[in-house]
């Protein structure tokens, strides 16, 4: 039962982790490709500072990883199964907009 409990509270960090809309953010901008760390600050418009401890949030939850090139820091999604699971949410929200739309006609 413990173990369970660990595995459990293990899931429980990476769900954490992609709960916030900065975070989420940036998951769904490397689903594309690697980014860097100057790409990813425009890409969510805060600044450095709070990147840095997104990333770092998200690098331990295992969702990330960083590969250093010359002088930056490149992040690349680890967690292969995010991009299907991203995948079925956004068919789940665009289900429930077609059906909101369809409520109001």
């Amino acid at each position: 039962m413990i173990q369970n409990q660990r595995y459990i509270a293990a899931q429980a960090k990476i769900f954490k982790a992609l709960g916030h809309p900065s975070r989420l953010t940036m998951v769904t901008a490397l689903r594309e490709n690697e980014k860097c760390v100057c790409e990813l600050q425009q890409i969510v418009g805060c600044d450095m500072s709070t990147i840095s401890k997104h990333l770092g949030v998200l690098k331990e939850a295992g969702v990330v990883s960083t590969e250093k090139k010359g002088t930056s820091v490149y992040y690349k999604l680890t967690l292969s199964c995010l991009n299907s699971f991203l995948a079925c949410t956004e068919k789940i929200i665009e289900s429930s907009a077609i059906e909101q739309i369809g409520l109001l006609k």
